[in-house]
């Protein structure tokens, strides 16, 4: 009994745990910006992928080069 117990804690216990650093695959890095359209080209996280994204100027404003930036309406590229 103590033997069943004591496996059924450890499987609980793998079940349970999730992997909780998993990157969001609408996310990346801006490599570059362009200010007369309000666009920025982005790295894909989880592909490597690049695709340019137009902004909104307010949000334009707040998407650095070399900083990470997440587009909100898509799943992945």
């Amino acid at each position: 009994m103590k033997k069943t117990l004591t496996i059924l804690a450890v499987a609980l216990s793998i079940i349970s745990c999730k992997k909780e650093d998993a990157k969001q695959c609408n996310c990346g890095l801006v490599v570059s910006d362009d200010v007369t359209n309000y666009s920025v080209v982005i790295r894909n996280d989880c592909s490597n992928n690049q695709k340019t994204f137009t902004l909104q100027p307010g949000d334009w404003m707040n998407a650095y080069v070399g900083s990470n930036y997440c587009i909100t309406n898509i799943g992945s590229w």
